[in-house]
């Protein structure tokens, strides 16, 4: 879930953070604090190492491109590392079809420029990998177990498209079925679907509820198999913040696999109101600071979702880079910087790198027609 983390939630809008806003004068917390939401008073270090160290599952959830949320999660492994070496880490990032790419780097099998490669890393994920590099290479050094908890895009996107009962059995990479969301999770879901592009009916929502639903039990059972198999172990999972908050998501399906003593943990900007962070967010949450000195990276400006020819965009928002490139709704983007797009992962990760300043040429599909175009980025 990026806002709620969906693959195929095609509300991207491309891409990166936006200004930060002014720091208010209640702003919550000093950086380094944790917290305790609903309270917003502080936490002592000391006593939650000790509940996270007794914990079967700590869940450490992320905004996928926050350079403060990586370092918060380095820091909160190594330590909880030095109180109980017996751990694993999962990640979100990883389909399970890569575990033995993992294993291997693990056992200092293969150079980092092959590990990203073998780990398809520009495809099945995309975000920066220096951002995630640090936590891989914990891993090697410490010989920690690194697990790949996530499956195929196209398993959740099928869901969305058909729901569950249309995924022949063939076709769900061993997910047995969800167990139902909660009513506070359909209301949270609900709302992200109500800004998802296109039609909107209850059929529809039942579908994008068991896509999400199914996706966090995925990466639960993946959690649940290592527990099971080692009694008294930890695992620390490495997430989207939207699998995390509320424990509406992992959480409530390892609790319907039997595994308790779940720990959730998120970040919290120091920026935010202390009357924001409400009762039941996480078990504790860390205060942050963004790198306020960085521009932000680009953005293109459109939703889109996945097509067979690459990506079909659904909007092009006004005033946007896309609009003023001449891009529309149904184009279908087939390249950009040379670079043929064949899913949205495709599209972020160019966006991403491409330089505040500069030009992206694009090719899509309008109709019978190829049309190529110029995206010009304003230089801040």
């Amino acid at each position: 879930m990026r806002k709620l983390a969906l693959i195929g939630l095609a509300t991207l809008l491309l891409t990166g953070h936006t200004t930060a806003p002014p720091q208010p004068d209640d702003a919550c917390g000093q950086p380094g604090q944790w917290l305790l939401p609903g309270s917003a008073q502080p936490r002592a270090w000391d006593a939650l190492l000790t509940r996270l160290a007794d914990s079967r599952a700590v869940l450490l959830g992320e905004t996928h491109d926050s350079p403060a949320d990586h370092r918060w999660q380095l820091h909160t492994l190594a330590a909880l590392h030095g109180r109980k070496p017996e751990l694993a880490i999962g990640f979100e990032m990883f389909p399970r079809r890569l575990q033995p790419v993992l294993d291997e780097w693990v056992a200092g099998g293969m150079s980092e420029a092959d590990f990203l490669k073998r780990a398809e890393w520009e495809r099945v994920w995309g975000f920066d990998a220096q951002m995630y590099l640090p936590l891989f290479h914990f891993a090697r050094m410490h010989r920690v177990p690194m697990l790949a908890l996530n499956v195929e895009r196209s398993l959740v996107s099928k869901v969305e498209e058909k729901g569950w009962a249309g995924v022949p059995d063939a076709d769900r990479e061993g997910v047995s079925r969800p167990a139902p969301p909660s009513e506070a999770y359909r209301r949270e879901l609900r709302q992200v679907y109500e800004h998802h592009p296109g039609s909107k009916s209850d059929a529809g929502f039942a579908r994008f509820a068991e896509a999400q639903t199914v996706w966090d039990r995925a990466m639960a059972e993946g959690i649940a198999a290592y527990l099971k198999a080692r009694p008294g172990q930890l695992v620390v999972g490495i997430l989207g913040a939207g699998h995390v908050r509320h424990g509406h998501g992992i959480a409530h399906q390892l609790a319907d696999l039997g595994i308790g003593r779940v720990t959730n943990l998120v970040t919290w900007d120091q920026s935010h109101s202390c009357a924001d962070l409400g009762t039941g967010l996480a078990d504790a949450v860390f205060v942050k600071t963004e790198d306020r000195g960085k521009p932000p990276p680009p953005r293109l400006g459109i939703a889109m979702e996945a097509h067979a020819q690459g990506v079909r965009i659904l909007q092009v928002l006004a005033g946007s880079v896309a609009e003023q490139a001449g891009l529309k709704a149904d184009d279908i983007l087939t390249m950009a910087a040379g670079r043929e797009m064949k899913d949205m992962r495709d599209v972020r990760t160019v966006i991403q790198r491409h330089a505040p300043g500069t030009w992206l040429p694009l090719k899509v599909r309008r109709g019978d027609a190829q049309v190529e175009l110029v995206a010009r980025f304003p230089a801040d």
